[in-house]
């Protein structure tokens, strides 16, 4: 801890007013951060993490209120200042770089104009001259072409273009805090890597003071110098990164350090597909094209029956139009697929709907895909449902939908519940149920755990290999987690561009790579210092 702190953050809880009653949400938090330290604060959902941050940062909403402790800012008591010393701190002295670009960023103006509101708001600057400070922060950034950039609307950019601009944002005035909340979340490794680089250039530059609010442990062991741990409303544990990962004293913390899937750890598994085992999907010269733009060029590839074969690569490498094309979702422009013995290239919807019970798909965000009207029993069964004619065939739906419950390690009576009163975790089981429940041959998993915390990306990913082990299931695990990817995976193939620039067996691919651009992916990983110390004593 700083003798001289930029912020002190001292006993602060805070509660949520619902139903005329206050419900505490965070119990006595305390830390101090000093100029140019990183502090990351991580744990699980609801841990308490952005409610800290969103306190710091006066933005907590109208039914939440610091009810105990102080929040000290340069020996400003922040807690005491009202809304206009608020509208002069914020934005000047103390910034926020918030998670999700696409709802921060407004869709109709160019993103030039965004960051000018910072300065327009903040500094004595003209028109011109905060015009030039704009395509100044747009080099500082990393942006080339600064002019084009400025006039771009953010529907133009890509998810790490848009996160670039509101890092831009955050700095532009200098602050000497900034609040990240999860400012890598969704982002590829090596988009996540260059973001995280130009943070802590700034920071070095300006030692400007960050509290870095992520649920990655990863990202939290390389680019943190404090690391506070917070579990149910609670710090429960504080200190140097270095010496919290080596030597952890709260079993919470253990239990987090225990969950995150080294990047050198590849999947052991004596009982592994071999090369006698049937080829259940074979991919022959396959391409897809939008206009005169290809997603997908000229792959192919193989998945015997009883193996994991993944698929990584960056946003827009072509991963999502494969899983849509093997899935019936999406037509292939030419090439061949085989199917469970099945050429599936030109077949229609309707002629592919027989395949659906054999193949099944779970996305990224089941929520999206959830009918919010429907309960848990509801959403598992629908798949049943259409594959049925009358009530005669129903009859047995309720035994198979509490087995496939069962299957995804759901609780009988959460078959009654609805899908907005479970967890993100308990949703994805939700929806491996009602993948589950035709009886498939093959799952293909399209960024599975890509939104879930550590512990629950790690309990998801073992739920989907003892499956693999007791039913003889087939999966393709789409992904841009190399980690998660490597201990799941039996083979790899990496796609750039639409192209497969690297395939074979998972050690291969992580232990020697040939491709540079698999190279690349591999040192883009955030979490060498957990894998080099094992994450735990």
């Amino acid at each position: 801890m700083s003798t001289n702190p930029v912020l002190a953050v001292s006993g602060l809880t805070v509660g949520y007013r619902t139903d005329g009653e206050l419900r505490p949400v965070l119990h006595d938090v305390t830390f101090d951060v000093g100029p140019g330290q990183v502090l990351a604060l991580v744990g699980e959902s609801g841990s308490g993490k952005t409610t800290t941050g969103h306190a710091i940062l006066g933005l907590l909403p109208d039914n939440g209120e610091v009810t105990g402790g102080s929040i000290t800012f340069r020996g400003q008591d922040l807690t005491a200042l009202g809304r206009k010393g608020w509208l002069d701190l914020r934005g000047r002295s103390v910034s926020l770089i918030p998670q999700d670009p696409t709802v921060s960023l407004d869709p109709v103006r160019r993103v030039g104009h965004q960051v000018e509101d910072v300065l327009r708001l903040h500094t004595d600057l003209d028109a011109d001259a905060r015009r030039e400070r704009v395509l100044e922060l747009f080099e500082l950034v990393g942006f080339t072409d600064v002019e084009r950039r400025y006039r771009q609307y953010p529907h133009e950019l890509s998810g790490g273009m848009r996160q670039r601009v509101l890092v831009a944002a955050a700095v532009a005035t200098d602050p000497d805090l900034i609040i990240a909340d999860e400012p890598t979340s969704g982002l590829d490794a090596t988009v996540q890597k260059q973001v995280l680089d130009l943070i802590d250039s700034l920071r070095a530059r300006s030692s400007t003071s960050i509290v870095l609010v992520t649920h990655d442990l990863g990202v939290a062991a390389d680019r943190s110098d404090l690391i506070g741990v917070m579990q149910h409303g609670r710090l429960v544990e504080v200190g140097a990164t270095a010496e919290v990962i080596a030597n952890p004293q709260h079993p919470y913390t253990r239990r987090l350090l225990s969950s995150v899937p080294s990047r050198m750890t590849v999947r052991d598994r004596t009982s592994a597909a071999s090369s006698t085992r049937e080829t259940v999907i074979e991919v022959s010269g396959l391409r897809k094209e939008y206009g005169d733009v290809p997603a997908v060029d000229d792959i192919s590839f193989h998945v015997r029956q009883g193996e994991t074969f993944s698929i990584v690569g960056e946003s827009g490498s072509g991963k999502s139009t494969t899983a849509r094309i093997l899935t019936g979702l999406t037509s292939a422009t030419s090439g061949r697929v085989s199917l469970l013995g099945t050429d599936i290239t030109g077949l229609s919807r309707r002629r592919f709907r027989p395949l659906r019970r054999d193949v099944q798909i779970v996305y990224q965000n089941p929520y999206s895909s959830f009918d919010p009207r429907f309960t848990v029993f509801d959403v598992v069964e629908e798949p049943l449902r259409s594959f049925q004619n009358g009530r005669r065939e129903r009859r047995g739906n309720a035994e198979r939908v509490a087995a496939a419950l069962e299957a995804a390690a759901l609780p009988a009576d959460f078959a009654q519940r609805h899908p907005r009163e479970l967890s993100g975790g308990q949703r994805q089981r939700v929806a491996i149920a009602r993948a589950l429940v035709l009886e498939p041959k093959v799952l293909v998993l399209d960024e599975p755990i890509s939104a879930l915390d550590v512990s629950v990306a790690a309990q998801i990913v073992e739920l989907l290999q003892r499956l693999q082990d007791e039913l003889g299931l087939t999966y393709v695990f789409i992904s841009h987690d190399l980690a998660v990817v490597a201990s799941i995976s039996d083979r790899v193939a990496v796609m750039r561009q639409g192209r497969i620039v690297e395939q074979g067996p998972a050690d291969e691919v992580f232990s020697a790579p040939r491709n540079e651009y698999t190279v690349a992916l591999l040192d883009a990983v955030a979490g060498r210092h957990l894998t080099t110390t094992g994450g735990l004593p």
